[in-house]
């Protein structure tokens, strides 16, 4: 698979690879210093970006190469450039692309027209390099059999839980994993190992509408009670930034149960780990 475009696309195979290189890079990150020497990777951004961008760049010259930042003003393709054409330009300047925007479709075909590696850094749709930053963060935790464990995740519907329901019930048959929806969060979180929570107003999220979905996701906020109906080992996770007092209590991101600076942290490990193994056609894909 040369690119990641969508997270579905990673067996469990590639997902295990990753994350085992990701842990050794958070060990020790110039372990492969030389890997990206004298090449460039491309991370264009269209969206506001501080953990992605960081890490991003980090990753880049932690593996030797040179990161070259991009805003979408930066380009042609306001002017009416293509991305079919700008996926050429790309493809004959650098070796990589990291890329942060809204319409799935275009990071599709931005993948369909490059020759290089396409890594889906956030879209409307998807978050690949966060969810494997999670997944890693997980794993540290609780090791890889996570067997009989219960993951929560409250709050809105945004590109961190988007409501792909009928698709992840489809893998979770193939895989024994349950999948259920709820409006009773106290039942949600009793027994979980992992609550997980994201802003209730994403970025593109009209401000007419906040009032409306502060009064509705009230009842859903991670608070000190809430999280003391889950298990005695359960962590809390936010992808980040954090609204504290609305979507969680400033108690909880502070507590102790928080992982979420090892979470922010992995963005880099696992940014790294993708490079790597997408620049050397390691990564198998289920495509």
């Amino acid at each position: 698979m040369k690119d990641l475009l969508r997270t579905e696309h990673l067996t469990r195979d590639d997902v295990e690879l990753l994350l085992d290189t990701a842990a050794q890079f958070a060990a020790e990150p110039l372990r492969s210093k030389d890997a990206l020497a004298h090449k460039s990777v491309a991370i264009y951004m269209t969206k506001p970006s501080t953990r992605t961008r960081l890490a991003s760049q980090t990753a880049v010259a932690h593996l030797g190469g040179s990161p070259i930042v991009l805003r979408g003003d930066d380009l042609q393709l306001g002017r009416g450039e293509s991305i079919a054409d700008t996926a050429r330009i790309f493809s004959g300047y650098c070796d990589a692309i990291i890329v942060r925007t809204f319409a799935q479709s275009d990071v599709d075909e931005l993948g369909k027209f490059s020759t290089i590696p396409v890594i889906n850094a956030l879209t409307d749709d998807d978050h690949p390099t966060q969810l494997l930053a999670d997944w890693l963060t997980i794993r540290e935790t609780f090791g890889k059999d996570v067997s009989g464990r219960k993951f929560v995740y409250l709050g809105d519907g945004n590109n961190m839980a988007q409501q792909a329901i009928e698709t992840a019930q489809k893998i979770a048959a193939k895989s024994g994993a349950t999948i259920e929806v709820t409006n009773d969060p106290e039942s949600a979180a009793k027994d979980a190992s992992v609550l997980y929570t994201d802003v209730w107003m994403s970025m593109g999220d009209p401000e007419s509408e906040k009032q409306e979905k502060i009064k509705s996701l009230a009842p859903f906020a991670v608070t000190d009670a809430l999280l003391s109906k889950t298990s005695k080992d359960s962590i809390f996770m936010h992808c980040l930034p954090a609204h504290r007092g609305e979507e969680v209590m400033e108690s909880v991101i502070d507590g102790p149960k928080s992982v979420i600076w090892r979470e922010a942290f992995h963005r880099r490990t696992t940014i790294q780990s993708l490079l790597f193994h997408l620049t050397r056609g390691e990564i198998k894909g289920s495509l």
